[in-house]
């Protein structure tokens, strides 16, 4: 539906054939449900059920992978619309479109929930300390503002942090100096407080009456190792056969908690919001030919340069080429949309 050569937007380690990625086949495959059919991407379809409306990307780098796929969509009818320009600014990136006064925002929230750097009882100043029970202030006073919110978040809680629950640190990840003491939550563990956090935050916010959509943990495929240990995906060109499916504990375990904090958190629901979990951890744990791989840089040297250890070059099995599987999310994200903005023009004719 676009090239990686027709979309400015693309972040260079997501643009695989402008880095040198000799197939291309990865980018022509689609998603068919078992029970329905998911119509093609309507970008003219999409600005006029936004017409007058914001939809905010907030979360990690994969929120922002997301986003710039769906910018590259609608810059395919700049026939007939202009051409977006960002008018915001480091902590807000807003995309316009004139002729429909749609918004498209992205903001920053690694974790979803608050974080910071100060020290805590016995954790010291410079490690991050993450607030499981307390919502990412930085976009929750935006929410209001935003008519469809979708939020993505998970892999940060691989990286070094300190989970506090109640101003008491509970637990943590890469960091746990006093063996005396028993951590009670893990990574995993405090993922799903937080998933729970942020949805009852929302479904409870007293001024947000708009369209949530919870995009579920978006698998990666690092094989050998992880992202920074000699992990590959080289080679990788078409999608796993359902008979070459590997069991991947820890992704099943973070989709699991991130499923029951869902749950949990909408069960509180007390305004007028909807909130949807858009499931895609299954089925993209099939495009294991959907990364960069070696392909995230356009220097041939990082691409193919074997280090002291015979590693390979540090791989990026995690984003997704654009074009690539990516796109497939915003055709969710529009039917989704599509049934609770056609439905309620119904509804009130």
């Amino acid at each position: 539906m676009y090239t990686n050569n027709s979309c400015p937007v693309i972040t260079r380690m997501q643009n695989c054939q402008g880095n040198g990625r000799p197939d291309r086949e990865y980018e022509s495959y689609r998603w068919k449900p078992s029970q329905c059919d998911l119509p093609r991407f309507d970008a003219k379809k999409f600005l006029e059920l936004m017409r007058g409306k914001t939809i905010a990307f907030i979360g990690d780098s994969v929120a922002r992978n997301q986003m710039e796929s769906l910018l590259c969509l609608l810059w395919q009818a700049s026939k007939t619309v202009e051409v977006p320009r960002n008018q915001g600014n480091r902590r807000m990136h807003r995309y316009y479109f004139r002729s429909t006064s749609t918004k498209i925002v992205r903001m920053w929230s690694s974790w979803l929930v608050h974080q910071t750097p100060e020290a805590i009882d016995f954790a010291p100043e410079g490690v991050t300390k993450v607030h499981l029970d307390t919502p990412d202030e930085n976009f929750m006073e935006f929410v209001p503002t935003f008519d469809v919110v979708v939020l993505s978040s998970g892999h940060w809680f691989a990286k070094q942090s300190v989970y506090v629950l109640n101003n008491e640190i509970v637990g943590g990840r890469l960091w746990w100096p006093d063996k005396s003491r028993e951590a009670k939550i893990n990574n995993i563990e405090a993922f799903g407080a937080s998933v729970e956090n942020i949805v009852a935050s929302i479904v409870t916010h007293p001024n947000f009456t708009g369209l949530a959509i919870l995009r579920s943990y978006s698998p990666s495929h690092y094989e050998g190792g992880a992202w920074d240990t000699g992990g590959s995906c080289t080679g990788k060109t078409r999608p796993l056969e359902p008979e070459q499916m590997v069991k991947n504990d820890n992704i099943d375990k973070m989709h699991e908690k991130q499923m029951t904090g869902f749950l949990r958190g909408i069960q509180k629901k007390s305004n007028k919001s909807k909130f949807v979990m858009m499931d895609i951890t299954g089925v993209f744990s099939y495009r294991h030919d959907g990364h960069p791989g070696p392909f995230r840089s356009l220097d041939p040297n990082k691409r193919t340069q074997f280090g002291p250890d015979g590693k390979p070059p540090p791989q990026d099995c995690l984003h997704w080429c654009m074009p690539g599987p990516v796109d497939t999310w915003n055709e969710l994200v529009l039917e989704i949309i599509r049934r609770e903005y056609e439905g309620k023009k119904s509804s009130s004719s």
